[in-house]
Order: structure tokens, then sequence, then C-alpha cells
């Protein structure tokens, strides 16, 4: 943890609101764990790994701890010890070449949910139909997670789906999401080709593309034109927790992990009309323990 940033300081506003005591000193605390409250698996299993420490990729030989970033694979723990996710929609991430692989949180959700998570390195970058397609990226033309749904079904032509004189966004709340609904309940318990077509019947939306890089490296993949017709969605509202804050950014400057987390939740609850049950909390599985390290690390040094 030698590389940690020296002036960073956890924001409190990440944390769950829901833990939080009406005692100032238990206040206090809490700010330093912004990530309390969330639904996740034990931590026993790297509490355990990292007192062993480091050991070798069998594939790579480099020397990791829990997982290898440069092989996607596991170190030290079994498949079987962590997490396996399901998610809604395929995620893409297009990784900057320049991008050190050892701070990247993408390969955490490669990890942790690796039948629905893709990693490219720029300038490989596939080919969307920009209708089912967005990109999660700030700028002056993008929209929200809540608008997005419905800036997708005018793309494809809601207006076929529909005979109503309704206004679309009224439908889309009334019969669209009530079937999304159904469609979420079904993912958990069905098989992978269930899953599939269930998705493909209720969602516009397919997959979903974030770019992994430092925030002054961002550019150069944003504006490649291939990205051009994507949708563009903004989190407009969220908070970052890294330890590894970029001097000079906004606090609203995500990790690729946080991105992907926030914009996943805001689906469920915005897209799907769900109430929000920590479905998809265990992708901060490893963001949340190192969270916990670093903090911890900065405690006894006596800089938090």
């Amino acid at each position: 943890m030698s590389s940690l940033d020296q002036d960073q300081r956890l924001h409190p506003s990440c944390r769950d609101k829901t833990t939080v005591s009406s005692d100032s000193s238990d206040a206090r605390e809490l700010a330093k764990q912004p990530l309390q409250g969330l639904k996740l698996a034990s931590h026993a299993v790297l509490e355990e790994a990292q007192q062993r420490g480091r050991l070798k990729c069998s594939k790579c030989g480099g020397s990791r701890m829990f997982f290898c970033y440069t092989c996607c694979s596991l170190v030290g723990v079994t498949p079987q010890e962590i997490p396996l996710i399901r998610l809604p929609v395929k995620i893409d991430i297009i990784k900057h070449p320049n991008e050190t692989d050892g701070k990247s949180t993408a390969i955490h959700a490669k990890i942790l949910a690796p039948s629905d998570v893709t990693i490219y390195t720029y300038p490989c970058i596939p080919d969307y139909e920009k209708d089912k397609v967005v990109l999660v990226f700030p700028g002056p033309a993008a929209v929200s997670v809540l608008d997005m749904m419905q800036y997708l079904l005018d793309r494809t032509d809601s207006n076929s789906y529909y005979s109503s004189d309704e206004p679309c966004i009224k439908r889309l709340k009334s019969e669209e999401v009530q079937g999304a609904t159904h469609t979420a309940e079904n993912l958990k318990s069905g098989t992978p080709d269930e899953a599939k077509g269930l998705e493909s019947k209720v969602y516009p939306l397919e997959r979903v593309v974030f770019i992994d890089s430092t925030w002054n490296q961002t550019n150069k993949i944003s504006t490649d034109e291939r990205l051009q017709d994507l949708l563009r969605v903004e989190l407009k509202m969220r908070k970052t927790c890294f330890w590894r804050r970029q001097k000079g950014k906004p606090d609203t400057y995500l990790a690729t992990i946080e991105a992907i987390y926030y914009f996943l939740k805001d689906l469920h609850e915005q897209c799907l009309a769900q109430k929000y049950n920590g479905e998809y909390d265990n992708l901060l599985f490893f963001y949340s323990y190192l969270h916990s390290v670093v903090n911890q690390a900065k405690t006894s040094a006596g800089k938090c």
C-alpha cells in the first residue's frame, strides 16, 4: 500500500445513511468507513489470504494477492470462495493501454461476473448496435439512467411496440417496467439460456460500455468515432470513495468498479422499478475490503 495518495480523504457521502448513528463520535467513525451497509459475502477468505501474503500467479509468475490483474485469474483463493454474480446486461470495459493494471478496478468486475464482463484494450473496440448499447461517460449530451431507457426506445421506434396514444413514457412505466420486474426475478433462478432470452425480450438495453483509464487519458477513447453514435449516460449524483483520487479532479469522477456498481443499482431501481436489496453489492467485494485495508493503514500512520 506504499502507493497511497497522501492527501486522499474519504468522502462521507458514500456511506450508507441507514448505518449512521445519532451519536457524533459514531458518525465520525462511520465517515471513515463509507462502504458500510453493503450486503457482501464474508471477507474472511481475503483476510486469510492476506495473512499468507503474496503468491505467484500460476499463469504469468507475477507476485500477486487475491487475483492476477494481468491474467484475470484468482491467486491464493478459489472460485468457490468468492461470490459469483449474474448481471442483467453485458458489460464491456475499454481499457487505455497506458492504464496501470495494478491500479485499475476493472479487473474486479471481470473476476466477480466473468460471464457478463469483457475487457478490451484500446484501440480494440467491438462494433456496437447503437440502439442497444450505451456508453457511461459524462458530457453535455449525456442523459441520466432514468431517461436512458426512453431514449433507447425512441431510437428503436417504440411506436411499433405500442398502439395506444398514451404518452410513451407512461406506457414504459406501466407496461415495459412491469415486464422487466418479472424478468429480473426470473434471472435469479433461470438457466443462462433462459436468462438471455428473457433479457432480449425485455430490455432495449443489451450492453453497457465503460472506459477504464485515468481521467486525463479518457479523451482519446471517448472521442473515438466508433463510440460517437452511442447514447451517453452520466451518473451525476454519485461520489467516489476511491483511495487513489486524481489530483484536481472532482469527487464525482468514479473508479471503474464504482461506476459499474452504481449504474446497475440505478438501473434496478429506476428502470426496473424494483426495491434494491443488495443484488449487485458483491461487485464491491474486493473494492470494499481493499478500502478498509487502506483506511486502516492510513489510521495507523496518523493520516486519517
